[in-house]
């Protein structure tokens, strides 16, 4: 499914996404990536979900965003709150999605100037 959205200038934003891969900025990934509006990284280790730890969430604390969009795969999965507890103590919200609605919700919340980042798992 291909997304667009209006006035995003030099923003990153998903473009499109399907099975195994997601495309930001008109870019294919094939791996687990970092999205911010600013930049897209591909050093966050985990390769799926089962393999998820406290460390990975870790991680997003030096982003400080209001929110972590996690996409979780094909299929949406909650990982066990321990592992992101020091996100939700410092006032960042979690919020667990399969990847093709974690795409579409880092969009639309980039759009409205909110501070996102999205951890997008294939």
């Amino acid at each position: 499914m291909k997304l667009h959205l209006a006035n995003t200038a030099d923003q990153k934003t998903f473009t499109a996404y399907g099975t195994g891969y997601v495309m930001v900025s008109g870019e294919r990934y094939e791996q687990p990536i970092v999205v911010t509006p600013q930049q897209v990284l591909t050093d966050w280790q985990p390769q799926d979900f089962a393999g998820l730890g406290e460390a990975h969430f870790e991680y997003f604390r030096a982003f400080a965003p209001e929110i972590l969009l996690l996409g979780t795969g094909e299929r949406q999965h909650f990982p066990h709150p321990r592992l992101y507890r020091m996100l939700t103590e410092a006032g960042i919200g979690v919020e667990c999605m399969d990847t093709a609605a974690a795409c579409r919700t880092y969009n639309i919340l980039m759009s409205e100037d909110r501070k996102v980042v999205a951890a997008i798992l294939l």
